[in-house]
């Protein structure tokens, strides 16, 4: 048996000698016996390359890619180069191997991803913090009467507000903000230009609202005053009225000031102990005047614990149908009406109050 492995081996040897005296047998050639196998001996002929006898595992070692590329006769740059050739033929077949519906619905998706990480146009409305005019801020009275007796209350007289991110001069809204406050019952997108105009500053947008504040204030003061002259409030006549209410600006909480001013002016305790709210611009003459944002206004209002919610007459039509449950809205048209309707939810007299109607055409429907 020796014998004829030796006979075998050395055939072998004068074949390839014969193919060529360079040829070299590639390590990865190797002959199965019973699990194991031994390398091949070459005798080293001119630079031939030589293998010595070994026990090689070749069902689980896995090849050297050297060897590999050797083998094939390639090199790494033609591996390269055929990684780009296939890349580039998945490409073809994403473009050339689909449908035009399939390219085309591609193509939006991915516009449509764009979209969503891009700046938008949009400001972002919600519902903002809400302050009891009858309270304090930073320690300081929001409204104070001087030169009279002010009187207590046991209720809150909630102005309200509205929170806009995206102003102008701050951070834009991404594209999946604006969506998302498309969905969200609690949020608004509304243009830029409809809050802000066109070239419109931050400062010169905040120097706006802190005008109309001051002008909101001044206005709610006449009011309220004349108002307690004509029914004879004690002290009306040289009571000396101050707001104070911080960094809020705009003009919508001109009513709950002189609500306000009425209610601190009286022995009377007008809320019952209640939590009421109310939003409105007023004029020197008591007319209470349309405002924005009244949706959201009333989700703060519920949000914050009011009850009762005192709105303009004029804003029914956005009242309607969006009365958060629990939340009683009264219309209101003048500083008279707010005032009275203020004394019967106090007195647990609010069943006759007036409430929304919507006034569009076709459309007659009570406010909740």
């Amino acid at each position: 048996m020796v014998r004829s492995k030796h006979s075998q081996t050395n055939g072998r040897r004068t074949s390839a000698a014969r193919r060529g005296r360079h040829a070299t047998v590639s390590p990865s050639v190797r002959r199965r016996s019973t699990g194991v196998t031994k390398g091949l001996r070459v005798a080293p002929s001119n630079g031939a390359r030589s293998e010595s006898e070994g026990i090689v595992d070749t069902g689980s070692e896995p090849q050297n890619p050297r060897n590999v590329a050797s083998t094939r006769g390639g090199s790494g740059s033609q591996v390269t180069a055929n990684g780009w050739r296939g890349l580039l033929d998945k490409v073809r077949y994403l473009f050339l191997g689909h449908s035009l519906r399939y390219l085309a619905g591609m193509i939006c998706a991915m516009l449509c991803l764009i979209v969503l990480v891009l700046p938008s146009p949009y400001v972002i409305e919600t519902p903002g913090p809400t302050q009891d005019v009858l309270g304090k801020v930073h320690g300081k009275e929001v409204i104070s009467v001087g030169d009279v007796d002010s009187h207590a209350t046991t209720g809150k007289l909630l102005m309200l507000t509205v929170n806009t991110q995206g102003a102008p001069g701050g951070s834009h809204n991404l594209g999946v903000q604006t969506l998302i406050a498309w969905i969200a019952p609690a949020q608004y997108a509304i243009p830029t230009e409809a809050i802000f105009p066109v070239g419109q500053t931050r400062d010169q947008y905040m120097k706006i609202s802190a005008i109309q504040m001051s002008n909101s204030q001044k206005s709610a003061t006449a009011a309220a005053l004349d108002y307690a002259k004509e029914r004879g409030i004690d002290g009306a006549d040289t009571a000396k009225v101050s707001v104070h209410i911080g960094d809020i600006g705009g003009s919508s909480a001109g009513m709950m000031y002189a609500l306000g001013v009425l209610t601190k002016l009286t022995p009377e305790d007008e809320t019952g102990g209640k939590t009421i709210a109310g939003t409105g611009t007023i004029d020197k003459k008591g007319e209470v005047g349309e405002i924005g944002g009244i949706q959201l206004k009333m989700l703060a209002a519920k949000r914050d614990g009011a009850t009762y919610f005192l709105a303009p007459a004029a804003n029914c039509n956005e009242v309607v149908g969006h009365v958060p449950s629990g939340l009683r809205v009264v219309k209101v048209s003048t500083l008279d009406e707010a005032y009275r309707s203020l004394e019967a939810i106090g007195n647990g007299r609010d069943a006759d109050l007036p409430y929304c109607t919507a006034t569009r055409p076709g459309v007659d429907q009570r406010q909740n």
